[in-house]
């Protein structure tokens, strides 16, 4: 890429089009980052549950809510994407996957798959719920 006096551009000046394989890797670094954060949660959980019945009730009352509900399907995909990305890391590791259709194949898998997975715990959850 040339500037307007013909001259070259240093490249952290040039336009840099995301490609899937670097979208994934940043969103499993902050996947990482948020359940690390999201562990705060499940630790409080504990702590109410090993406080007895009437902190575990309140504890349990305050992650039911709507909001908390929907974080807690967002630590969720964040647990299965983060899983899944890193067996496909296992996967490089080993040294299979690095061609171009094998890594835009196996992302989208990574994507299809946490998103499916995320889908069913909480079909299963509300199911649980509701019986």
């Amino acid at each position: 890429m040339k500037s307007e006096h013909n001259r070259p551009l240093s490249p952290h000046l040039q336009v840099y089009k995301p490609q899937l394989t670097s979208v994934l890797s940043i969103t499993h670094r902050m996947t990482g980052v948020f359940l690390s954060l999201a562990s705060l949660v499940g630790a409080y959980w504990l702590v109410a549950l090993a406080r007895g019945p009437e902190a575990y009730a309140a504890a349990a009352d305050r992650l039911g809510s709507g909001l908390v509900r929907v974080l807690l399907m967002a630590i969720s995909f964040s647990f299965f994407y983060h899983l899944c990305n890193g067996i496909r890391h296992l996967f490089w590791d080993a040294g299979y996957g690095f061609e171009i259709r094998q890594a835009y194949a196996s992302g989208w898998t990574v994507v299809v798959l946490s998103l499916a997975l995320t889908v069913a715990l909480w079909a299963l959850v509300f199911a649980g719920a509701a019986g």
